[in-house]
């Protein structure tokens, strides 16, 4: 039997524990709020943020960091991408040498345009750090949905064995060693997504989202491509997977916001109303100070940090996106 320690306890945190329970792991989960944990100790069950998700199995809750983390053969590291830096601090004196560290949430720390493994690894130098993402919304894989992740690690070994851990017959899990591509697809996608809601909320059609998508996909490959990334990995699960699932589905919370600041509403009444992490908010900026530093254009990702941060309305944002100068969609036309 496996030993997990899921350190978060939001609902990706709480899907993937209901995972690691029928593919019967042993798993501590651990969270900061004690209101938290006594609620998922009294319903095993955590009723506000994924409901009908029930955890059975050998499981148990703590707001002991220590008792998650000691001695678990993985630990899953499912805190909202703000909070990685000080929880990676927090655990550090728990972790062993080579254990596994598995990073589960998206986005790019917006003063050091740091990747969260980076993140990782710079708070925890002895620590294997890995990552799981792909297209999987937290209410399809609590409830056993047909899914599909990628594990990424730096050997084989690392990722085929989270691969052995979490896969199963509802929850398909690849390999791969882009690291870097993997996390810049999770992360950026939820900007694009972004765009994405507000163009719903402006009353635009499928043709408008259709374009933010490819359109989208296309300023984040170039990034990738540009830092190291393969622009294979952009192209599968974690790039264009993520990107339509994140765009388009009823479970989005980026796509949510999005749509709300379509119909008018400010981006802190968006999250206000969203009542979750909008991880597209916090990685909108570092995606921008991305595109800066390795001087990449990304047209999509500027309008929406205008809308964001400069009060600039979704209408004029489309506007000037669809105005830009004309230009050719294939780089390098053999004319």
């Amino acid at each position: 039997m496996q030993s997990i320690g899921v350190v978060g306890a939001g609902s990706w945190g709480i899907a993937l524990s209901s995972t690691l329970l029928k593919n019967g792991c042993s798993v501590c989960v651990w969270s900061a709020l004690s209101d938290e944990i006594d609620m998922l100790n009294e319903n095993h069950e955590h009723v506000d943020k994924l409901p009908g998700v029930k955890l059975e199995g050998d499981i148990t809750f703590t707001t002991d960091l220590g008792k998650a983390v000691c001695d678990k053969d993985i630990v899953v590291l499912a805190v909202p991408s703000v909070f990685t830096r000080s929880t990676a601090k927090q655990m550090r004196e728990y972790v062993k040498d080579s254990q596994i560290i598995v990073s589960v949430a998206k986005g790019i720390e917006e003063n050091t345009l740091m990747t969260l493994t980076d993140i990782i690894e710079e708070e925890i130098p002895n620590a294997d750090v890995a990552v799981l993402c792909g297209p999987s919304h937290a209410e399809e894989v609590g409830i056993g949905l047909p899914t599909t992740v990628v594990a990424g690690a730096k050997t084989r070994k690392t990722a085929e064995y989270i691969q052995s851990v979490f896969m199963n017959d509802f929850f398909r899990v690849y390999t791969s060693p882009d690291i870097l591509g993997m996390e810049l697809g999770g992360a950026l996608k939820n900007v694009i997504a972004l765009a994405a809601g507000m163009a719903d909320g402006l009353g635009y059609g499928d043709n408008s989202k259709a374009a933010l998508i490819t359109r989208g996909i296309t300023e984040i490959g170039r990034l990738a491509i540009k830092m190291g990334a393969s622009y294979e990995t952009l192209s599968g699960l974690t790039g264009v997977g993520d990107l339509i699932v994140t765009c388009e589905s009823k479970h989005s919370r980026n796509r949510k916001a999005g749509m709300l600041i379509g119909q008018g509403y400010t981006m802190q009444q968006a999250m206000d109303e969203v009542k979750m992490v909008v991880e597209g908010v916090y990685s909108a900026k570092a995606a921008m100070g991305l595109a800066k530093k390795y001087e990449v254009s990304m047209p999509i990702i500027e309008q929406v940090n205008k809308v964001l941060f400069e009060d600039l309305s979704a209408k004029e944002a489309v506007r000037s996106l669809m105005m830009r100068e004309k230009k050719s969609e294939i780089e390098r036309p053999g004319w």
